[in-house]
């Protein structure tokens, strides 16, 4: 049985452009983003991927990379599962702000802080840590059982909550995971074993990677 996971973070969104963090607020993809979301339907198409399931999160730019990837799949009538535990890490206070403009007003370590470190919460927002607390146990309670059963499934979300299943899925520590680099529109292929240990994974922003 082939049991296939496919990770996509959306495509470039309005803010990722202008480097404002974005969090739960729900500005659309760019022109660059519907791009990137057409070409990622593109590659995992060259992969010979088609999808029996598909999960979303509840913010405009994850849904429409979704939509686009399975449009050009030609599966645009997939049902889609859309859960706001799949959201982005909530940044609270920093929200809305230029990063160079948080920079300026808290302080470039403190910032730093904020961003990088696992479990250390921006004023009124989510730690990484906190992201995962959220993200996990939704993907553990009603993604993988999809997977286990031979369902090729995909994920279109954010980096953080992406970042939560893939410390998961590739058994990384909280520093591994703050190092792990995920790129807008690129898609990651799982192959899931029946214990849910990942046999092998691809990063088709890169080269095949093999687990550990």
């Amino acid at each position: 049985m082939q049991r296939r996971l496919v990770l996509v973070r959306h495509g470039q969104s309005e803010w990722n452009l202008k480097n404002l963090f974005t969090g739960w607020k729900d500005p659309d993809l760019t022109e660059r983003g519907v791009e990137e979301a057409i070409e990622a339907g593109r590659r995992l198409k060259a992969e010979g991927i088609v999808f029996d399931a598909a999960f979303t999160s509840k913010l405009k730019r994850a849904q429409r990379t979704n939509q686009l990837i399975l449009n050009e799949l030609g599966q645009r009538t997939l049902p889609v599962v859309e859960d706001e535990a799949l959201n982005e890490r909530d940044y609270g206070e920093l929200t809305g702000l230029n990063k160079d403009e948080a920079r300026k007003t808290w302080g470039e370590q403190k910032v730093l802080m904020w961003r990088r470190s696992y479990d250390v919460p921006p004023p009124g927002g989510e730690s990484l840590r906190d992201t995962v607390a959220r993200t996990l146990p939704y993907f553990v309670r009603e993604i993988l059982p999809v997977v286990l059963q031979g369902k090729t499934t995909l994920v279109t979300a954010h980096g953080n909550s992406l970042r939560a299943l893939i410390m998961t899925l590739e058994r990384l520590t909280p520093d591994e995971l703050l190092r792990r680099e995920l790129f807008t529109g690129a898609p990651i292929i799982y192959e899931v074993n029946a214990d849910s240990t990942i046999e092998s994974w691809k990063d088709l922003a890169g080269s095949p990677a093999a687990a550990s």
